[in-house]
């Protein structure tokens, strides 16, 4: 499975690349993120609970950064498992270009393999709900983007106020659906 996409950041490039490699931020933005744990230089491990269609698991893993190259990008390698409900790993490329002194742009191009019962749900279920993942995420990051930007002091606990859920699912999977139809 292939995720790429860009997103404008309300951000200058230092503080988009201070806020992807802060734990704490990350762990606010990644929906169902449980924990990340520092094991190393640039290694974690992390836990988190995801659901696809009828699979909902706990995942347990790691992911680590390579290629580092601030404040310009990284590639983040990741493998996860949720026992029966299967695995998942792979790698992501982030790049950060400077639009303004205020936006920077981030491109991603993020590579997976699925296994398990995970891979029986169908691949454009799959493609909805990773695209609607990164869509959560990329909301709740600029949210803790606009907040650092404005000096907020909540800027780490910082949650996005929209509902997701069903609807948000749902919405992403026949965007996906009639997008590569």
């Amino acid at each position: 499975m292939e995720l790429k996409g860009q997103r404008l950041l309300p951000a200058d490039r230092a503080t988009a690349w201070a806020a992807l490699n802060d734990v704490d931020v990350l762990k606010a933005c990644v929906p169902g993120c449980e924990s990340i744990t520092p094991i190393g230089d640039n290694e974690y491990e992390i836990a988190m609970t995801s659901a696809i269609g009828p699979v909902k698991a706990r995942f347990k893993g790691k992911m680590a950064l390579a290629d580092i190259d601030p404040p310009n990008g990284y590639t983040l390698k990741f493998d996860g498992s949720g026992g029966a409900a299967g695995f998942a790993r792979g790698d992501a490329k982030v790049r950060l270009n400077e639009v303004s002194p205020s936006e920077t742009q981030l491109d991603y191009v993020a590579n997976a393999q699925i296994g398990g019962k995970l891979a029986q749900v169908g691949s454009r279920l799959i493609d909805a709900a990773a695209g609607a993942t990164a869509d959560k995420f990329f909301e709740a990051f600029s949210m803790q983007l606009a907040a650092r930007s404005s000096g907020g002091a909540a800027a780490s606990t910082a949650r996005p106020t929209a509902s997701f859920g069903f609807w948000s699912l749902l919405k992403a999977f026949l965007k996906r659906l009639f997008a590569s139809a």
